[in-house]
């Protein structure tokens, strides 16, 4: 079970007790914020696409949405996301539960600048119903990211 990785990841921080394991579903932004009492904006949704046939993910604040032309000037291709088979298979998490944690080999992760303007956000953590409280330097180092980007668009 995915969420099973990630607590084992978080235990060699010493931060597993800082999972949230939540009654309700977090699978979505909406449902996330309620389980969680925060603004949906503070949810750190990660996306997954395939770019040259690899996974990459891209963590974004709840609010925010892919905006296609600077994704493509980005990434050098059209966004695609993967569907719920290839989520599962290549990155390591089902949908309702990919994080940036755990992940698979190979699989790169980006943060998306809407996140910058939060002290914490809440990702997912493996399962549809988890999530942990991180600040943004937290979420730099434990995330593993690759790079900052600026893909999105719709947020203030």
């Amino acid at each position: 079970m995915s969420i099973e990785r990630v607590k084992a990841y978080f235990r060699e921080y010493g931060m597993e007790d800082r999972i949230r394991e939540l009654a309700m579903s977090s699978a979505t932004v909406e449902l996330a914020a309620a389980a969680l009492g925060c603004e949906p904006q503070r949810i750190a949704k990660t996306l997954s696409f395939l770019v040259a046939g690899h996974a990459i993910l891209v963590v974004a604040a709840g609010d925010a949405k892919v905006d296609n032309h600077k994704y493509k000037g980005q990434f050098a291709s059209k966004a695609k996301m993967l569907s719920r088979e290839e989520a599962e298979t290549m990155v390591g998490h089902a949908v309702g539960g990919v994080c940036p944690f755990a992940v698979n080999e190979g699989v790169e992760v980006y943060l998306d600048v809407s996140l910058k303007r939060f002290e914490t956000v809440f990702p997912a953590c493996g399962s549809a119903n988890s999530a942990i409280e991180l600040t943004i330097p937290e979420l730099e180092k434990y995330s593993g990211y690759r790079a900052w980007v600026d893909v999105c668009k719709g947020y203030q």
